[in-house]
């Protein structure tokens, strides 16, 4: 048994790792290309902070999918299904993390959705519009 150790530590390892090396991580696209992309639209931009905090503020072209609402009990095909598969989602939260989760469960429904490590406020500051 001590002879096997070193490689059963070692597929034990690589098992415990491949979850978090086909998780989603943060799109490479600047911001400049994503304000380009929706103003050409060709992408969306979801919002998936909860309904509390998208009501002190949220961008203006932004849509409405809480996190809490995609992992909740609802079929996650039915929350996105009026979205077309052939356009860009970029996502945003508060700080970068929540969009991570809803990549995940987004591309497994075969869309394109790039989560976006900045923030609302730093999308604010960035010089995307706030809705009124």
């Amino acid at each position: 048994m001590k002879r096997y150790l070193p490689q059963l530590v070692l597929v034990l390892l690589v098992i415990a790792l491949a979850p978090a090396a086909l998780a989603a991580d943060h799109t490479k696209d600047s911001l400049d290309t994503v304000k380009k992309n929706l103003k050409a639209k060709k992408a969306v931009l979801f919002d998936v902070r909860e309904l509390r905090e998208w009501n002190a503020g949220h961008l203006k072209q932004a849509v409405l999918v809480p996190l809490s609402k995609l992992r909740g009990g609802t079929d996650p095909a039915s929350i996105v299904k009026d979205l077309k598969k052939d356009i860009i989602i970029y996502c945003h939260c508060r700080s970068g993390g929540r969009v991570l989760v809803a990549t995940d469960i987004v591309r497994k429904l075969g869309y394109d959705m790039r989560p976006l490590k900045y923030g609302y406020a730093d999308l604010l500051e960035a010089g995307f519009e706030k809705a009124k």
